[in-house]
């Protein structure tokens, strides 16, 4: 009889809890290392909206930042005073349309550009009216000084450079009372603007000696001009061309007739001829 050999199968295959096994502390340090990263990124996330926040949210409702240029007459509390009376208080609730609106209302400005710039700031730039002339109008039965631009616009300043400035001449006989400010002078006025915006631009300072310009009424809506000297109590009647020539002649014939004739009260100089009057 034949043995029967047994054999141990063990030794052919290989048992799964025989695997090799990674190290345990591996593992835990690599969880540990994500969950730190994920901390991190959610940290920085929150930082990053906070400072976003607190950088473009915030100010968007917050009261904006008003910055003004081209002042010259006016001061930013009598503009801010005015832009008090638009309805948003904040940077989004500004309506530029309607700033615009409010300013160009005021006599003495021309023209005015509003901008918004985010998050909080807004830009207004103003160009003012440039007096050439100044006259005076009567308001609620009160004398009050009006100053006039080239254009002819009747506008108003509360400034004393203004008053002391005499290379702006004082011009009188003009239908300023039936005008309010913001107004504009008749077309047959506004060619004397002209020349006296051109008078003033010339490197001599004329208006320094005449203290007043008359506007004298003619017939058929014509006028023509009394300039008084500041220097004489004399007045010098002349036509409605007013330019650089007109006044040095003037200031020739004035000393050629003071020096003969001193107690003169009227000196005319139009129809191409010179004559005056005694007092």
């Amino acid at each position: 009889m034949s043995e029967l050999a047994v054999t141990d199968f063990n030794d052919f295959f290989i048992s799964f809890d025989d695997k090799p096994k990674e190290p345990v502390m591996e593992t835990v340090k690599d969880k540990n290392l994500v969950a730190l990263k994920v901390l991190v990124i959610v940290l920085g996330s929150f930082l990053a909206l906070e400072a976003l926040i607190y950088s473009f949210v915030l100010p968007l409702f917050a009261a904006p930042e008003i910055t003004y240029s081209g002042l010259n007459y006016l001061t930013k509390n009598e503009l801010n005073e005015k832009l008090a009376e638009l309805d948003g208080a904040t940077w989004s609730g500004f309506s530029t349309e309607k700033a615009v609106s409010i300013l160009s209302n005021i006599s003495c400005v021309e023209s005015v550009a509003v901008d918004k710039h985010f998050p909080n700031t807004i830009s207004v730039k103003v160009k003012e009216r440039n007096a050439v002339a100044k006259s005076i109008i009567s308001q609620n039965g009160t004398s009050k000084s009006i100053q006039i631009d080239e254009n002819g616009i009747l506008f108003s300043v509360n400034s004393a450079s203004v008053a002391t400035d005499y290379s702006v001449p004082l011009v009188s006989g003009l239908p300023v009372d039936n005008l309010q400010e913001g107004m504009r002078l008749p077309a047959k006025y506004r060619v004397l603007m002209d020349q006296i915006s051109d008078i003033r631009k010339l490197p001599r300072k004329y208006f320094a000696a005449v203290s007043e310009i008359q506007v004298v009424p003619k017939e058929y809506g014509n006028y023509e001009l009394a300039l008084y000297p500041s220097q004489a109590r004399v007045k010098v009647l002349t036509d409605r061309n007013l330019n650089e020539d007109a006044l040095q002649y003037m200031m020739v014939v004035l000393d050629v007739v003071n020096s003969i004739e001193p107690d003169v009260s009227e000196i005319d100089l139009r129809y191409g001829a010179v004559s005056y009057r005694r007092r």
